[in-house]
């Protein structure tokens, strides 16, 4: 084939011993577009700090959620591509910005398949755009066509927290789980403040003006802040939600840095006292169910909101490989290829 896809997503410890745990953290941790340290602070942060006391908690999160067949993010995923693949005219991949199957080798395996490629469509699995997801993938995958595979043409899958198509898929997937008495909380990955600032192309805008994420500008194309307020608005009016039964928060921080508010976790322990006792949760920063999904808010998160008060807690599963989802990624993968 002339034209392939490349599906990308974030990765996961090869298994949940704490050398493995500790491997793919130090992978993850010392990207420059997650911990956006110059290289020896990070290394001293990293490789000094948070390897010597993190991957023995992580293992032990992620042994609470390890499936028989593996990691959840990886055998959902890998479940995906294939049913993308069954309506996809092109051959489709699968690769992981961390770990394996590594970007760098996945490459190499499409070349390899595929004598006469000319074209290979990337489609990272990250609805909105940060520097700590959507903007690695893109560098990570530029640098390796750039230095193995220079005579290969590369297109990319813009972000799609607004596409008309995603947010049917996604305002369907929330609606057949979501109970009619129960208050929807969008709890999206959290990011350090300092990340908007440095996409804003502008350097005038993000968080420097008031009320920024409302006012048009072309900041917004790199916000994640402002996109993902905008998935939270899009998903509502399909769903006709009335906006008191419905919220929005963040999740996953570290350090002592200024992040996204509110905290998921804040949240979950005040909520039953302002009389939000029974809550629905959905993830739509992650399309693959994952340790951020499956133990800090299904397992962590469900229990500090009972514990608080709540009287039901319902957690919406990710997309993962949900039918419709599947034909969408294949039809975009289908019109890019063929245009």
């Amino acid at each position: 084939m002339k034209h392939a896809a490349l599906l990308i997503n974030l990765g996961s410890p090869e298994s949940t011993d704490t050398k493995d745990v500790k491997k793919y953290l130090g992978e993850f941790l010392m990207d420059d577009h997650v911990i956006d340290l110059p290289y020896f602070g990070r290394m001293l942060l990293v490789k000094g700090i948070i390897l010597n006391t993190r991957p023995k908690k992580s293992a032990a999160a992620y042994k609470n959620i390890w499936w028989e067949e593996g990691s959840p993010l990886i055998v959902l995923s890998k479940r995906l591509r294939k049913k993308v693949q069954e309506v996809s005219d092109f051959p489709v991949y699968l690769a992981m910005r961390y770990a394996q199957p590594s970007i760098s080798d996945t490459l190499k395996k499409i070349k390899a398949e595929n004598n006469d490629l000319e074209k290979i469509f990337v489609i990272p699995l990250y609805p909105h755009f940060a520097m700590s997801s959507y903007e690695t993938v893109i560098d990570r995958v530029n640098e390796v066509m750039k230095s193995e595979h220079p005579d290969i043409r590369i297109e990319f899958q813009e972000p799609y927290y607004n596409d008309e198509e995603y947010i049917e898929v996604l305002a369907a997937s929330i609606r057949r789980e979501l109970p009619e008495d129960h208050h929807l909380l969008f709890s999206y990955h959290g990011i350090p403040v300092r990340h908007l600032r440095k996409s804003d192309e502008t350097q005038s805008h993000c968080w420097q003006v008031e009320n920024c994420c409302a006012i048009d500008s072309p900041a917004h194309q790199t916000c994640y802040r402002h996109q993902t307020i905008e998935t939270t608005r899009l998903v509502n009016e399909k769903l006709g939600m009335d906006r008191k039964n419905s919220s929005q928060s963040f999740q996953s921080r570290l350090g002592r840095d200024e992040w996204l508010t509110p905290y998921t976790s804040e949240v979950f322990k005040l909520y039953p006292e302002q009389g939000i006792k029974k809550l629905a949760v959905v993830c739509p920063a992650f399309v693959s169910d994952c340790l951020e999904t499956m133990e800090e808010i299904n397992i962590e998160g469900r229990k500090e909101f009972l514990e608080s008060g709540g009287e039901s807690f319902v957690n919406i599963p990710c997309l993962n490989d949900d039918e419709d989802w599947a034909k969408l990624l294949g039809s975009w993968i289908n019109k890019r290829l063929k245009a």
